[in-house]
């Protein structure tokens, strides 16, 4: 963990956020769900969002020192320790490349790698889920294989597929619902992510654990 501090905005009046030095880890994202948890029971707090090496706290109504409130934030932080979340491991099926993996030959080609080595490296790690956001049921997954970090799109796309296993920069994840992406796309999966007639709408949480298996390569 680097020694630098965390670097604390304002969002507005209705919501602070922090964000954590050093790697984009799972020590990190540990650290940033003991926070979560410790802030979540603070006086005048909404809500503490945890993101990927991030945390969103949102008030009931703005603090009237948020000076203070940004300094306890700070005193907090320096002395979160880790909480580890184990929940359950999930499987999911990918058929890589194709006309729902149209990105696989870039990013081959981007790394280096045969379209098999980018297949074999992004499916080989068990992934945990960091956080969820950008739409409802995404999760983002910490965990891949640094060999296959690519650069986002310079121009976003308009829409990919619900089940888009795509890669952004250092990271992988998967599409819940059809919107636009600044990823590459290079498989896909039949898992239902979210349905808001579930008892709990989001099927995954943080903590939980993600296993890519290969279902066909289509070159």
């Amino acid at each position: 963990m680097s020694s630098a501090g965390p670097c604390i905005s304002l969002l507005g009046t209705t919501a602070v956020l922090l964000e954590a030095p050093g790697a984009m880890d799972l020590p990190t994202q540990r650290r940033i769900w003991n926070l979560a948890a410790l802030i979540s029971g603070w006086p005048g707090v909404r809500e503490a969002i945890p993101g990927v090496t991030n945390l969103m706290v949102t008030f009931i109504s703005p603090p009237s020192a948020i000076g203070t409130f940004v300094d306890a934030l700070r005193d907090a932080w320096d002395e979160a320790g880790e909480t580890e979340l184990v929940g359950r491991e999930v499987e999911m099926a990918v058929t890589y490349g194709g006309e729902l993996g149209f990105s696989l030959h870039d990013v081959a080609e981007h790394t280096g790698l045969s379209i098999d080595e980018v297949v074999a490296r992004h499916a080989a790690p068990l992934y945990v889920v960091f956080a969820l956001g950008s739409h409802p049921g995404y999760c983002y997954l910490g965990g891949m294989d640094p060999s296959l970090t690519v650069p986002r799109r310079r121009s976003p796309l308009q829409s990919v597929a619900g089940g888009s296993v795509s890669i952004g920069g250092s990271q992988t994840g998967v599409a819940a619902s059809p919107g636009p992406s600044g990823w590459h796309t290079i498989g896909h999966t039949r898992w239902t992510f979210f349905d808001p007639s579930w008892p709990i709408p989001a099927a995954l949480a943080p903590g939980d654990r993600v296993r890519f298996k290969i279902e066909r390569v289509i070159r």
